[in-house]
């Protein structure tokens, strides 16, 4: 994609922010947009305690967010793709509290928060937009939680599998077949399983017919086995 694409012409723009402004007012909104150089597979966006000055919206690729323990051990906290937000966990604190760093190559727009301030208070539907989006990070993280306390391994394979499929959706692109970005140590690290367990749990949900993977090309077969793990999941994808 493009880094010179302007709000009007990106083909995110019904999931990303445009999605809350109307068509006459895209200008005010794309001209505090900043589109950089596209970040390498393993370059940061931003690091933890780096001030926090903007928020940042995928245009291409993908982004994980992870945080530090006092070891110095990697915990994965998400993964953004497409048209998604991130770089809100520093509103709070005036600086980012976790990393972010490309799982392959990709670009961003970075939207200066102060200055997305003040278009919000003349765009209201931006403001709402907005704040819907840093309840969806709440509501992703109470979910987070959740799935590591509650859900066996099975589930919470499925249960990723299933957000991604439904992320792709959102996208207008294919809910049954798709490209998972991150490795299977990431997906480890991020559900709190150990590698080997994710081998096998793709193994044997392959093994039933559910799934069919190669390399990092998934095609999902049965959505209802899949759903199955995961009942709470159904009636959205």
């Amino acid at each position: 994609m493009s880094q010179h694409v302007s709000c009007n012409e990106c083909s995110l723009s019904p999931v990303c922010l445009p999605l809350a402004v109307a068509p006459a007012q895209l200008d005010q909104l794309d001209n505090i947009i900043h589109r950089g150089r596209p970040l390498k597979r393993g370059e940061h966006l931003f690091r933890a305690s780096d001030n926090f000055e903007a928020v940042y919206a995928v245009r291409s690729g993908a982004i994980k967010t992870y945080v530090l323990s006092d070891q110095g051990d990697e915990q994965v906290t998400g993964f953004y793709l497409p048209g998604e937000v991130l770089g809100m966990d520093g509103i709070s604190t005036a600086h980012h509290v976790s990393n972010a760093k490309a799982l392959e190559t990709a670009t961003v727009c970075e939207i200066p928060f102060a200055q997305l301030e003040n278009l919000s208070q003349k765009i209201p539907s931006l403001q709402h937009h907005f704040f819907s989006l840093m309840s969806n990070e709440i509501r992703a993280d109470r979910e987070l939680h959740m799935l590591l306390s509650k859900k066996n391994a099975d589930d919470r394979v499925a249960s990723l599998l299933l957000s991604l499929s439904a992320r792709h959706q959102r996208r207008g692109l294919s809910s049954r077949v798709f490209r998972l970005p991150m490795s299977r140590y990431d997906i480890a690290n991020y559900l709190g399983l150990a590698v080997e367990t994710v081998s096998r749990i793709f193994t044997r949900f392959q093994q039933n017919g559910w799934l069919r993977a190669e390399g990092r090309e998934v095609e999902i077969l049965d959505r209802g086995k899949l759903c199955g793990h995961d009942p709470a999941l159904e009636d959205s994808l």
